[in-house]
């Protein structure tokens, strides 16, 4: 299977064949599967960057952009679970400056199921100011939201992470970053980061063109509101900080300087085995770790925000719980309970607790529409484990 390496268990093969099927072109992916806490499948393929003398190995950890909010999502159900959270509570119980600019009703769950209003700044913001915590924290605590809260849902693209990031930070006193190593990736032993450490960045995935970036969608481009284009744009670059560009070498999530900070809407760090972990305790005891019971995990999975959004976009629509993506016919996963989230240029991780599956694919070769990869492969694992 080209130049493709790692396991698969008797039974998966048919999951394997259909990640060989993604692997033609430049770049690199991989891909882990835990079933019952046991890797049924742990692949990898490639190249982590455009020097071919740089392959993918079992530890390259690659970007895996909104994916980062599910790890929030997670660490905010522990902290409901032991009772130090209550998603139903106004934001500013635990932020008191949040209160600012109408914003003292808007609650915790609205808050993740991207319902606040926030999803951009007015004020363009440098990369200094985004990756500096007290900056973009306090500008969003300052902020007026840019429609009625909760009464519509748009993609807080970026401003998520800082949002969710700070209630975390106000209820716990600790650092996002530290926190999800202390409560998630340290105890599961998984390398996963939301700040990665210097020591091991060179390892990291570097981020390539794929065809689909340079080439119209079928169908052509969709004919959008110039303003709400215009704020669309600016939720993912808040201004002046990102590039409009997902990939720009050495820019924006590929910069290492993004990597080392708290970026906690987009800029996690992780290989394909760290996260098929952590999202397989989500579900299932997986190395002697459960990280949320069922009945947290439930209720953050209840449908929140669906259909058109504020900004409009055609349809299919992805579909939102509190923090936690679900299954959608724009992102299916892989049955009606499953839940995770997705990132920008074809990263998929999820779990099912039907299934007790914890599933990762991440890749450094970014595409944006008519990419199948990840959806393939979780069809592929839908007719191993449901279809027989």
């Amino acid at each position: 299977m080209n130049d493709i390496e790692g396991t698969v268990l008797p039974g998966f093969e048919r999951v394997a064949e259909a990640f060989a099927a993604t692997t033609a072109g430049d770049g690199g992916s991989a891909l882990s599967i835990r079933v019952s806490g046991e890797t049924v499948v742990d692949l990898w393929h490639g190249h982590a960057s455009a020097d071919p003398g740089r392959p993918w190995t079992a530890t390259t950890p690659a970007v895996i952009f909104s994916g980062t909010k599910g790890l929030v999502a997670i660490l905010v159900a522990r902290l409901v679970e032991s009772g130090a959270l209550d998603l139903d509570a106004p934001v500013a119980q635990y932020w008191p400056e949040f209160a600012d600019a109408g914003k003292a009703a808007i609650t915790v769950r609205q808050l993740m199921a991207h319902r606040a209003g926030l999803a951009a700044l007015r004020d363009d913001i440098d990369l200094a100011g985004a990756l500096d915590w007290t900056t973009i924290t306090g500008l969003l605590a300052a902020e007026r939201p840019l429609w009625e809260p909760g009464s519509a849902y748009g993609y807080h693209a970026l401003t998520y992470g800082w949002l969710v990031g700070e209630v975390i930070r106000r209820v716990t006193g600790t650092p996002i970053g530290r926190r999800f190593h202390d409560e998630i990736a340290g105890p599961l032993s998984a390398d996963a980061w939301i700040g990665i450490p210097a020591d091991r960045e060179p390892e990291v995935a570097r981020l390539l063109r794929g065809p689909s970036m340079d080439a119209p969608p079928p169908g052509g481009f969709p004919s959008l509101d110039p303003e709400h284009a215009r704020w669309m744009g600016r939720a993912m670059t808040l201004g002046a900080a990102f590039p409009a560009d997902l990939v720009v070498p050495g820019a924006g999530f590929d910069d290492p300087r993004v990597h080392k900070a708290e970026v906690p809407g987009a800029g996690g760090i992780g290989t394909a085995h760290a996260l098929a972990t952590i999202w397989s305790a989500t579900v299932h005891t997986t190395d002697g770790i459960r990280l949320i019971g069922d009945e947290v995990a439930h209720d953050m999975t209840r449908v929140q925000s669906e259909g058109e959004p504020v900004w409009w976009l055609p349809g299919p629509y992805p579909r939102w719980g509190t923090g936690f993506m679900i299954s959608s016919e724009r992102r299916p996963f892989l049955t009606p309970d499953s839940f995770g989230h997705d990132g920008a240029g074809g990263q998929v991780t999820f779990a099912d607790p039907t299934h007790r599956v914890g599933f990762a694919y991440v890749t450094n070769r970014m595409e944006l529409h008519s990419d199948d990869r990840g959806d393939s492969i979780v069809r592929a694992l839908g007719d191993v484990l449901i279809a027989g």
